[in-house]
């Protein structure tokens, strides 16, 4: 899994000025908005006694802690504890916090330590600039779909051309046309790559080959329909089908809450059909796919996409997924996937929790030393930790 990104976490409209948790990488993490409406991000994991955040409430801009009522502000710092209010507050008392925006209806966080020059940027979408009740074209609806699956298999699996004829078989992929043609990357920027081919898929039925027929379409001689397929990093998908009736584009966050499972947050988009009264006909569709997929993305072994390009077979239609395993493996050499170092243990049980590094760690070196939950490899053992401190003056 990949740090140092922004990853859209959830759905703008969700969050609240009651605490939520959500977890990404792992990580548990405590999402509000403030009175004033912006939105926070912060470790999910009280730096007391691992009390969950997302369990509290807030105070003001703070969001206190629900087991003895710590009080932490948007930046992380702890600025009160009622335990003690006549003794100033450690400067150690505090959780990480990571920087969020608002973007296209969704909370992206940024889950990485690097300064902001440093980071890659929020994907572009641009249809978001063109949506019908501003005007435009697009009309959106949205859903979400969990997986038992590494969301990297889902990734490929979005991307993934010559899949469609055998697991989406009888909707919009064609058993009689398997054949994918031969196509060239394409390569915006190094964050995303993107393939686009014509497909014949399947004459429409129902409703749809009814409208086709009133517009008088012949549906033994259909043109082809211009798709692209693509990833954005971390871990998107962009599906753009060129449909008779006008555009189809579906954005998949593929939000890797561990190794395994995988929440897809979704917004499909489209030019025809504009009405309300289609919403519910497009979510139905989408989640269609998703079930297909999921009957075969769920079972695929090894669970998690090999780091050796050889381990297996790739073909010429995979171009795109290769791609990927290449990208991730420059990251991979820069240091960008998550590793134990970013994780802390208990000694007993020996229980893990998630606590990837915020840019204060580095924009504050003497704060990333004196944090309990530490990481990078700094999390003490007992004796150590016994020889730190806390200090008398913190418990007296």
């Amino acid at each position: 899994m990949l740090k140092n990104f922004w990853y859209a976490v959830e759905f703008a409209d969700r969050v609240t000025n009651k605490p939520a948790r959500v977890t990404v990488l792992g990580q548990h993490l405590a999402i509000y908005r403030t009175p004033s409406g912006k939105v926070v991000a912060l470790s999910d994991l009280c730096v007391h006694r691992g009390a969950a955040l997302s369990g509290g409430w807030l105070k003001d801009d703070c969001v206190v802690c629900p087991y003895h009522g710590w009080q932490y502000q948007p930046d992380g710092q702890c600025v009160k504890i009622p335990a003690q209010p006549d003794r100033p507050v450690p400067r150690k008392a505090r959780v990480d916090s990571y920087p969020a925006q608002e973007r296209y209806g969704f909370v992206w966080v940024y889950l990485g330590d690097l300064p902001e020059e440093e980071r890659p940027p929020i994907p572009v979408w641009p249809e978001f600039d063109d949506l019908v009740e501003n005007g435009g074209r697009f009309r959106a609806v949205t859903g979400e779909f969990l997986w038992n699956a590494n969301y990297e298999r889902i990734l490929e699996n979005g991307c993934d051309i010559a899949h469609a004829p055998f697991v989406h078989a009888g909707a919009f992929g064609n058993p009689e046309k398997p054949e994918v043609p031969e196509y060239e990357l394409e390569q915006p920027d190094e964050w995303s790559a993107f393939a686009t081919v014509d497909l014949y898929p399947p004459a429409p039925r129902g409703i749809w080959g009814r409208f086709a027929r009133m517009r008088g379409q012949d549906l033994n001689n259909r043109p082809p329909v211009t798709t692209s397929a693509g990833w954005m990093l971390p871990n998107m998908i962009k599906l753009h089908v060129r449909l008779p009736l006008g555009d189809l584009i579906i954005y998949d966050t593929n939000i890797p809450i561990d190794e395994t499972h995988t929440l897809v947050k979704w917004v499909a988009l489209r030019t025809f059909f504009t009405g309300k009264w289609a919403d519910k006909n497009a979510i139905q569709r989408t989640l269609k796919i998703f079930y297909e997929d999921a009957e075969v993305v769920d079972k695929v072994r090894p669970e998690l996409l090999p780091f050796d390009l050889g381990a297996e077979l790739h073909i010429r239609s995979d171009l795109i997924a290769v791609q990927y395993r290449r990208r991730r493996q420059e990251l991979a050499e820069k240091g960008w996937l998550l590793s134990d170092d970013d994780k802390i243990t208990g000694d007993v049980p020996r229980r893990t929790a998630t606590v990837i590094p915020s840019p204060a760690r580095r924009e504050n070196p003497e704060l990333a030393r004196a944090w309990v939950h530490k990481a990078r490899g700094e999390h003490p053992t007992v004796a150590a930790a016994e020889l730190m401190g806390p200090s008398d003056e913190e418990i007296k």
